[in-house]
């Protein structure tokens, strides 16, 4: 069971600014005073003090009644992590040579469309059935598939090119997906894949779902990991790192005399703008995505 309240938030957004601001040299003394003031009022906000705090249950909601929720919205404006994940992963695939392309977990098919836009021959793989719904609109002439990234409905040494875009987070097992996209993978091929940072998962831990039949929320179970889960994955199948990346969150003007938002009835993101100074110190300019270019080795290389 997690306990999440709006007020613990704001008082970790205080705190990750503090530690930030000393780890990166610039908490001057009028900085930590402000963020100290800031803690105290928020402490007597009344309104945040009879916030409704929410238990939620990690794991009982699956990822696939996830997107079945995200789908018809996935692609609207706003989406900030694909704002930023979609122009470095495009640089990559810019870059790699034309040739018959997977892209695994397409979702909607955005990275699909751009794929077939550069020439390639795509096959579009997905498990949630909404999404491919989406990607099936978007793109009528496409090769998609209805599949789990553990059994890819491809032959072996099937694919020049291997995308997986911003779904290993939902993989418990990492190396067993990357052994399957070495597999469809001919030598020599390209693994260009984006996933969630685990910074930014501690900057912006996952909301809770709405109740479910029994009335208790829910957490999407997700798994968060350090650049070197990828790379222990990775090498042991004959990957060499070609590239990584770690795009940041983009600095944001501040207006902190401004008036917040009225208060989520929920635990959110929104609760942000109730100290938006401490908030721009704690998430701008922090790692949002890891975008990691591998090569597969050639048959015979050591």
């Amino acid at each position: 069971m997690t306990y999440l309240s709006p007020l613990g938030y704001l008082l970790g957004l205080e705190g990750a600014a503090l530690l930030r601001g000393f780890r990166e040299r610039s908490a001057d003394q009028a900085f930590v005073e402000a963020r100290i003031a800031e803690i105290r009022r928020l402490l007597d906000t009344p309104e945040l003090a009879d916030a409704e705090a929410v238990t939620a249950v990690p794991g009982a909601i699956s990822t696939a009644d996830v997107y079945q929720d995200w789908a018809p919205h996935y692609d609207d404006p706003g989406n900030q992590m694909i704002d930023i994940e979609q122009p470095a992963v495009r640089r990559v695939l810019d870059g790699l040579p034309i040739g018959a392309a997977l892209d695994a977990a397409c979702g909607t098919g955005r990275h699909t469309a751009h794929l077939h836009r550069l020439g390639h021959r795509v096959i579009g793989v997905d498990a949630s059935p909404d999404m491919l719904a989406r990607a099936r609109e978007r793109l009528p002439d496409v090769d998609l598939r209805e599949a789990d990234l553990h059994q890819l409905p491809l032959p072996d040494d099937a694919v020049d090119t291997v995308l997986c875009a911003l779904a290993l987070t939902h993989v418990p097992d990492l190396a067993a997906v990357l052994a399957e996209f070495a597999r469809v993978l001919r030598p020599g091929g390209h693994l260009v894949i984006s996933d969630a940072h685990v910074m930014s998962s501690y900057l912006r831990p996952t909301l809770p779902r709405r109740p479910g039949p029994d009335g208790r929320a829910t957490l999407l179970t997700e798994y968060h990991r350090p650049l070197s889960d990828y790379l222990s994955a990775a090498l042991p199948l004959g990957f060499r790192v070609r590239h990584c990346e770690e795009p940041r969150r983009p600095r944001r003007s501040l207006d902190p005399g401004s008036a917040p938002d009225p208060l989520p009835t929920w635990m959110s993101w929104d609760l942000a703008h109730w100290c938006p100074e401490a908030s721009a110190a704690a998430l701008d300019e922090a790692p949002v995505v890891v975008i990691w270019h591998f090569q597969l080795g050639g048959k015979g290389e050591e």
